[in-house]
């Protein structure tokens, strides 16, 4: 560890204890500064209109999933088989417009998130959930 002084030859080694210490301060200095910041989905909040805005007749696509896979689309019951090609045939290929979907109350998340993918795979990547 040290140098030997009995030898005509002197033996250098480097303490690697200091090194040592100074990475693990490192380590743990970069493990502070840099969390890991979780990511998810792209939102953004719905804005009310101004009140002095003129009403304007929307024509809305809302999709209301009901529990054991029944869908309806704006009131009108639809199997969720038809349901890509209904969207085409509303929207068509180059559509920019917000399709609303509804749960029920005690619906699990997979149906809402199965109807979402439809919708995706129709092509409209405007998604809106409705929350009443």
């Amino acid at each position: 560890m040290g140098m030997s002084l009995g030898n005509a030859s002197r033996k250098a080694e480097i303490n690697m204890t200091p090194m040592i210490d100074v990475l693990l301060v490192l380590i743990i200095i970069f493990m502070v500064i840099l969390p890991t910041v979780p990511t998810g989905l792209k939102t953004s909040l719905p804005q009310s209109p101004p009140p002095d805005a003129p009403q304007s007749a929307t024509n809305d696509v809302v999709i209301t999933v009901l529990g054991n896979g029944a869908v309806k689309l704006n009131d009108e019951p639809i199997d969720l088989a038809m349901l890509q090609v209904r969207l085409l045939q509303i929207f068509g290929t180059g559509a920019n417009s917000v399709v609303f979907i509804r749960g029920e109350k005690n619906l699990d998340f997979a149906e809402v998130a199965e109807v979402i993918d439809i919708v995706k795979g129709a092509g409209l990547d405007r998604v809106g959930l409705m929350t009443r």
